[in-house]
């Protein structure tokens, strides 16, 4: 665990072993934390486990083995339900959004546990998506890719949750699309936000995050700052590719 992790801690998975089948774990033993304000990315090659540790940490999977703590809590094996409550959303990659409804109506769905007024948390998420201010009366079938991720974010935002979990946003877009989602995600940040972003753009992820978490086979094999981790050879031939690891030097990583 980092010292910075240490210093407040957020959430904190303990040796966690999790998979989809009864006695075939995918997660095997992973160790993860973020701190409170912080925005931490978990990367890896497809299979490794990053979507596993998403929806187990959400409470879509019950671990077999290890604790979840969040909060000072153990919340595993908690319903998804009584998770949000707690204070952690997810946004899923895929099905994250109602189609049929507008944008402003997704956004009321989003609160749907919350009483009193809901504008002004409309407003703030206006704010930090102006698109969709724009397109508020639209309906969520008719948005494009990025448009359709940054609703879903925008959702979630809306119980004002400590800690947004986001699994793979920026999967299926274009690159113009993805720099887009990858921008909004560090406005969310800079909101005061605890982010866990789970990404297969494993260069621009490390970029943007504080610290990272390298999986390899339902492990964590690497921890470390998004600089150092982008300039650690063993990760750069293994997942960023030897040619960007030579390129990119620590001078040149802001």
């Amino acid at each position: 665990m980092s010292n910075a992790a240490a210093i407040a801690p957020l959430l904190v998975v303990e040796n966690v072993y999790a998979g989809y089948i009864p006695d075939l774990n995918i997660l095997q033993g992973i160790n993860f934390c973020i701190g409170a304000g912080e925005l931490v990315t978990v990367i890896g090659p497809n299979g490794a486990g990053k979507s596993t540790l998403a929806k187990t940490i959400f409470g879509l999977l019950k671990p077999n083995q290890g604790r979840i703590l969040f909060k000072g809590e153990n919340i595993a094996g908690w319903k998804c339900d009584r998770i949000v409550q707690r204070g952690l959303c997810y946004v899923p990659q895929i099905a994250n959004v109602f189609a049929s409804l507008s944008v402003e109506e997704n956004l009321e769905m989003g609160a749907f546990i919350r009483s009193g007024p809901t504008k002004p948390l409309k407003d703030s998420i206006y704010n930090i998506f102006p698109i969709l201010a724009q397109r508020r009366h639209q309906s969520a079938g008719t948005l494009s890719g990025g448009e359709r991720q940054m609703l879903a974010m925008g959702r979630a935002l809306m119980l004002d949750p400590d800690l947004l979990l986001l699994d793979e946003p920026s999967a299926a877009l274009s690159p113009i699309l993805v720099n887009s989602v990858f921008e909004q995600i560090q406005r969310i940040h800079q909101t005061g936000k605890s982010v866990v972003l789970v990404e297969q753009n494993a260069k621009k992820a490390l970029l943007l995050a504080q610290r990272g978490y390298v999986l390899e086979n339902g492990k964590d094999r690497f921890e470390g700052t998004g600089a150092a981790l982008l300039n650690d050879p063993k990760v750069g031939e293994l997942y960023l590719g030897a040619a960007y690891q030579r390129r990119n030097s620590a001078q040149e990583i802001p």
